[in-house]
């Protein structure tokens, strides 16, 4: 008989790093609609704050700990995506706020789609269109 292999149960959160953690924060608030959970100073003085997309268990920890260095976020290094209704619908949203996409929208004949915007830190964040009968 095989011994019992242990695994991960869930994924709990993923940590972000960033230089500028209030631009960062209302980013995320404010245009994605993110709620903060919670926040604290790590053991070693890390600023953290949590934050949940609604509809989802996981969370974003965002990270500010001067003492590492500057964050230079690499292109194409990374990214978050999320779900919306509509692209069309979000892309007006983010003009309204002075965003835009940086890249798409992107839409296919189901009505499924993806488009970017990039977060104050140059982080992407993929924006998701499910298709119409989904």
């Amino acid at each position: 008989m095989l011994p019992r292999m242990e695994k991960v149960k869930r994924l709990l959160h993923t940590r972000y790093r960033v230089n500028d953690l209030p631009k960062t924060i209302k980013f995320y608030c404010e245009v994605l609609g993110l709620e903060e959970v919670r926040r604290h100073k790590s053991p070693r003085g890390s600023e953290l704050v949590f934050l949940k997309a609604p509809g989802s268990e996981e969370l974003i920890e965002v990270c500010h700990f001067p003492n590492s260095g500057p964050v230079e976020v690499q292109p194409d290094l990374t990214h978050l995506a999320f779900e919306v209704d509509s692209l069309e619908a979000f892309g007006k949203h983010l003009e309204k706020l002075g965003y835009k996409y940086s890249d798409g929208p992107h839409l296919k004949e189901n009505g499924s789609g993806f488009a970017f915007v990039d977060a104050p830190e140059g982080y992407e964040i993929e924006l998701m269109q499910r298709p119409s009968n989904y």
